[in-house]
């Protein structure tokens, strides 16, 4: 695997009050496969997603559904968080440029490094992994770049996260694949620990893969997120987790995790202190 694509950066710190605490945020330069934001869409298709969701011309998030065409309404179920401001920031992979809406407002409106090297894994691995028409679900999807990248790449993607993340997250999403991909991706809510057999019940719902990027920092929900992970794993599921380790909890959860998954090591950045891991439920 190639690695030089994120072990050869250096990843500064920086001091912004407003930024989250669970990590530095990146400078445009140095982010991996990151475009510099300009003033206008990167290519054509994404300048016609735009025209898709906004009849108007105005930008930013969809709040006002009258401003919606009438034919995105039943895809548009989510009204995105009104924080005081967004960003647009673009991203290359599997050859398609990607704007993604993020705000440093909230841990889930931001693009983590772990998402980076995880969407760079599948980029260089999509054969192997056999991603066309492959059911997917991203456990922590925050502004969606994992999930795009994954529609792009051919498969049926269900994103999920907290109640407060899914508007921006199904913005990013319809932005970035309708009419660009075999599979228009789903956003569904996922509470940690909170009524899986009731909403992702095992006789109706498997998955070939399971994703998740830095969804492992300073939190209390760290039991609630690996219960989480086995109860989405069926025998065969592949589960794919990408994450910056930061903090000593981190690794305690990783002791607990290889404790229930067969684990191995796919990928180490040892600058960036990113590892993704490859995890397979162990059955008895």
């Amino acid at each position: 695997m190639q690695t030089a694509w994120l072990s050869a950066r250096s990843w500064p710190l920086l001091s912004s009050p407003a930024a989250p605490v669970m990590d530095v945020c990146l400078p445009s330069e140095q982010q991996p496969a990151h475009l510099q934001e300009g003033p206008s869409p990167p290519d054509s298709q994404i300048e016609v997603d735009e025209e898709a969701l906004h009849t108007d011309g105005s930008s930013g998030p969809p709040g006002d559904s009258n401003k919606i065409e009438p034919s995105l309404q039943s895809l548009l179920k989510f009204v995105p968080a009104n924080y005081a401001s967004y960003t647009q920031e673009y991203y290359l992979f599997a050859g398609k440029k990607i704007v993604i809406q993020e705000s440093i407002e909230s841990y889930g409106a931001v693009v983590w490094p772990g998402a980076t090297a995880l969407c760079q894994y599948l980029e260089e691995h999509t054969e192997e992994l056999n991603l066309q028409d492959a059911k997917i679900l991203e456990i922590g999807a925050g502004p969606g770049l994992v999930s795009i990248v994954a529609s792009i790449l051919g498969a049926q993607v269900t994103a999920t996260d907290m109640p407060d993340v899914l508007g921006n997250l199904q913005y990013n999403l319809l932005k970035n694949t309708l009419g660009r991909t075999a599979h228009l991706p789903e956003v569904k809510e996922l509470v940690w620990g909170e009524s899986l057999e009731q909403n992702f019940p095992k006789s109706t719902f498997y998955y070939d893969y399971v994703l998740a990027s830095d969804v492992v920092y300073h939190h209390y929900f760290l039991d609630k997120l690996l219960a989480t992970m086995v109860y989405l794993c069926q025998p065969g599921t592949v589960l794919l987790w990408a994450n910056k380790f930061r903090f000593s909890t981190d690794y305690e959860f990783l002791d607990k995790f290889k404790q229930v998954f067969d684990t191995t090591l796919l990928a180490e950045f040892p600058e960036s202190s990113i590892k993704l891991f490859k995890g397979m439920l162990k059955w008895d």
